[in-house]
């Protein structure tokens, strides 16, 4: 499906700057006003999902809409309830099985705490018309923040990853647990909405940081930032295979020793034997951008090389091109303006940075998101609107 987008990733830095100043060049989307944090999946038939929440009154709602032969459909409604945890850095995502299942999760409230909340996951057998009950794919039952969810379709389920708080207040710590950490935990997910076993991957990591996952083959990596005892929070990797979960992996060694959570999580692709992880760090009080390549399937990582331009707050997400090249894209400072940044990224380093779209309004484009179809590169972020409210904005190549 990605063997025409060589070209089209060369046209899209071509045209990005372009098309950034001109409105009428971005994707028309079924959104609203008060539409924001997209979250976007390309199908395994050729389609594009997307997901968002909008804002209803004094309730929220988390829409999805599908993207095919070059038309959205109507909007649909996932769910909708005063109680969402809406969050800028933590929102709902949609994906699809093997069979054609849909599967969507949002943040619920569950507590009085502002970080109490649970993960729901709801499934489509309709292409979202209409959604089953949700279910929860952790079982320790505390009123703790649960969150930062990835999902990865692996063969015939869904691989369903999240942070999990359940220790954080020291009301449930199971063998191996730390009190006051966060942790990272799994479930496996089947179309008829079996969930299996709740399973820690790792007992302390970063609280806040979004997680990501790539499947290869019969296996899934996941990347995400762990933490030490001396506070270095850096980007570690593990991969399912066989049934269990590897123990972490350093992508890279920057030793960024921070106190709190800088909410700026990596990302990962992965095609055969290659994977790429990009990611944000502050280490030596110096932002950057960095990505890493592994020729052994995440086994270990070259070098890592910095592409940023010199001012970027993160907020990476990144896509790998049939020729083994990779899109990165990021957040960064240009003058007072905030700046989309895209970048074809290879083994010799970053090629042909280009400006998608600039934003001087008080509000930030948050966590801007990609997917590649038949129908081309799609790129998609909140946009902030002159009267303070969102919406989203999403640029296309033409194939």
């Amino acid at each position: 499906m990605l063997k025409l987008f060589a070209h089209l990733a060369i046209f899209l830095l071509a045209a990005a700057a372009a098309a950034a100043e001109d409105v009428a060049d971005f994707e028309p989307l079924p959104v609203g006003l008060d539409a924001r944090e997209p979250s976007v999946f390309a199908t395994r038939d050729g389609r594009l999902l997307m997901s968002w929440i909008e804002a209803s009154g004094n309730s929220f709602l988390v829409k999805m809409a599908v993207r095919e032969g070059g038309f959205w459909s109507e909007p649909r409604a996932v769910t909708t309830s005063s109680d969402l945890f809406v969050n800028w850095a933590d929102f709902p995502s949609i994906a699809q099985f093997a069979d054609g299942t849909l599967i969507a999760h949002w943040l619920q409230k569950s507590g009085g705490s502002s970080y109490a909340y649970d993960i729901r996951l709801a499934l489509s057998r309709d292409d979202g018309e209409t959604w089953s009950e949700p279910s929860v794919p952790h079982r320790d039952g505390q009123k703790a923040q649960h969150g930062f969810v990835s999902l990865v379709p692996l063969v015939d389920q869904m691989v369903a990853v999240w942070l999990d708080g359940r220790a954080y207040d020291g009301d449930l710590v199971e063998a191996g647990a730390m009190p006051g950490q966060m942790q990272l935990r799994s479930a496996m997910v089947s179309p008829d909405g079996s969930i299996g076993p709740d399973i820690a991957i790792d007992f302390t990591t970063c609280s806040c940081c979004q997680t990501a996952a790539a499947a290869l083959g019969e296996e899934v990596l996941v990347t995400y930032r762990d933490r030490t005892e001396n506070e270095i929070r850096d980007i570690s990797l593990t991969k399912f295979s066989d049934g269990r979960w590897s123990a972490p992996i350093l992508v890279h060694a920057d030793n960024w020793e921070i106190s709190g959570c800088p909410v700026n999580g990596p990302a990962i692709a992965a095609q055969d034997q290659r994977v790429v992880v990009a990611w944000f760090t502050g280490a030596g009080d110096v932002p950057a951008v960095k990505v890493a390549f592994s020729e052994d399937a995440g086994v270990s990582f070259g070098e890592a090389m910095r592409i940023d331009l010199g001012q970027p707050t993160g907020r990476v997400d990144t896509l790998m091109l049939d020729d083994g090249t990779t899109l990165v894209t990021w957040v960064e400072w240009q003058g007072k303006a905030e700046a989309l940044l895209l970048c074809r990224v290879t083994t010799d380093g970053c090629h042909d940075t280009r400006t998608l779209a600039l934003n001087a309004e008080g509000n930030s484009m948050n966590f801007p998101k990609m997917a590649a179809t038949r129908e081309g590169l799609f790129v998609a972020w909140t946009q902030p609107l002159p009267d303070g409210r969102d919406t989203i904005r999403m640029l296309r190549t033409v194939p």
